[in-house]
């Protein structure tokens, strides 16, 4: 633990309390977008389909930039106020960069109409769109100022650690493989910050490598690039970016569940190997993106199958098995907080399952362009890592008397989350029905199993939707009030 002022604490807190209303407004926000799109889809509205793939840019750009972006908050949150200082101006100076950019990218999609989907699959920006290209590049330059903000934020954390704790050695944890009793003793949220956070470095390196190609082509259209490569760079950007999101969340969940029972989780070995392994993992797994490309080296698909079944195994499994060890027999009370890590813990086991499925080759030449590719990225980003944020908040909202939150908070989270799986079972019956992802209207495939049952799925997820924002209204109830009343919900700590 460290020492800080009252003045230094209550910059972090505001930093932390910046970012958690940000995330407020801009979440249900982004959630609309969704919902329009599947109202599309249902043949519910007569949105042209320019329009549904403009929507679909924005949501996806939109919501993995902010998901990743309170991820990373609650992290500097949690470290700047426990164990290393961090500087709250630099802070603050990130979140007006990444808010700029997110007006910007809805600027560039909502006025200009940019369109080509988050993956911005190279070269589709450039041939026959029917948006003009100031919006590429201003959707494109929002990106990259986002992508500068998240750099900056990472290698400032991974510097401060580094230089507190001795070395990134010892923030990997590799003290503990040699001695149970190290010199420079970490928490498990510093190695899986670290952990994490290095995947996010190369992951934003070559994202803006993507971006600066992107807009060299804008300048001078004459340019032409090797579409695989770039395919390479986005997939590898965005595979590493939605599983960091969850390396982050899943850190104040190590570090803020023994609160709730009382028992510490210690560095071991175990974590050790585990941890270290996913750090190698991450950045090769990837490659089950592409198996669909047949120029591909046939290598990097091997490697792509081989990652994807053991990515899971360490992380997950030790993860699973550490907060079944905490709960058990520990006489928890069930407050929002850990019943919202619970969740989401559950929903990160089933999406990645999910994912484990549609990565294997035989499966994936079935599901690849189905609607089961968006069911399981959805399942562990909205009942996986959502729950994570909405218990985070909870949290940091919190003082001795009302931990434990409120029955209406329960009740709002309890019809967000049945809503959520309703929503998510759409997704998942779509693709085992072979409906086609990313499509405006399913009319366009003159496949008459498709068309219908594309759409009723579609009009049954809009329902779904409308519950999920239901539960949120009345969640949102509870937290509002609680982020207005900073002065006496100051950070509550349980000893343990």
């Amino acid at each position: 633990m460290i020492t800080l002022s009252l003045e230094e604490k209550k910059q972090q807190k505001k930093l932390m309390n910046v970012w958690g209303i940000t995330f407020l407004i801009a979440f249900p926000l982004l959630i609309t977008l969704g919902l329009l799109m599947r109202m599309r889809q249902g043949e519910m509205t007569t949105t042209i389909p320019n329009d549904f793939y403009m929507y679909m840019t924005l949501h996806g750009l939109g919501m993995i930039s902010v998901l990743f972006s309170i991820a990373f908050a609650g992290l500097w949150y949690l470290i700047s106020t426990r164990f290393v200082k961090l500087s709250s101006k630099l802070g603050f100076f990130l979140w007006a960069l990444i808010a700029l950019a997110l007006l910007g990218l809805a600027a560039g999609t909502l006025i200009g109409k940019f369109g080509p989907g988050w993956y911005m699959l190279y070269p589709l920006p450039f041939i026959n769109t029917f948006w003009s290209s100031w919006a590429t590049t201003l959707s494109t330059l929002s990106i990259v100022v986002a992508g500068v903000a998240w750099l900056i934020g990472i290698l400032h954390i991974l510097y401060s650690m580094a230089k507190h704790y001795g070395g990134f050695k010892n923030l990997l944890g590799w003290q503990y493989l040699k001695s149970d009793n190290p010199e420079h003793k970490i928490s498990p949220i510093i190695m899986i910050a670290t952990i994490a956070l290095i995947p996010g470095v190369f992951a934003v390196i070559f994202g803006a490598i993507f971006l600066i190609i992107m807009l060299m082509q804008v300048l001078e259209p004459s340019l032409a690039f090797d579409a695989l490569m770039m395919k390479n760079l986005v997939m590898y950007f965005g595979h590493a970016i939605a599983n960091i999101t969850m390396y982050c969340a899943v850190g104040w969940v190590y570090h803020l569940l023994p609160e709730f029972t009382g028992r510490k989780i210690k560095m071991n070995k175990v974590l050790v190997y585990s941890w270290n392994a996913t750090l190698f993992f991450i950045i090769f797994a990837f490659f089950h993106h592409l198996y669909m490309d047949f120029v591909q080296p046939l290598p990097f698909q091997i490697i792509g199958q081989i990652m994807s079944y053991a990515s899971p195994i360490p992380a997950t499994a030790i993860t699973m098995f550490t907060v079944i060890s905490q709960l058990y027999k520990s006489n928890v009370n069930w407050g929002v907080v850990p019943l919202m890590f619970l969740i989401g813990m559950a929903g990160w086991a089933i999406g990645g399952f999910a994912a484990v499925v549609d990565s294997t080759i035989a499966f994936n030449t079935i599901l690849h362009n189905t609607l089961w590719v968006p069911a399981h990225f959805h399942t562990y980003m909205l009942m996986g890592v959502i729950p994570f944020i909405l218990g985070f908040l909870f949290y940091i909202t919190s003082n001795e008397k009302n931990i434990n939150g409120s029955g209406l908070a329960k009740f709002g989270f309890w019809i967000f989350a049945t809503a959520s799986y309703g929503f998510l079972i759409m997704f998942y019956m779509g693709g085992l029905e072979s409906i086609p992802r990313r499509y405006a209207s399913y009319a366009y495939t003159q496949v008459d199993n498709v068309v219908s049952t594309g759409a009723s799925l579609a009009v049954i997820a809009v329902y779904f939707v409308i519950f999920i924002l239901v539960g949120l209204s009345i969640l949102y109830i509870s937290l509002f009030g609680r982020f207005f009343k900073v002065k006496s919900n100051q950070e509550y700590i349980r000893e343990i």
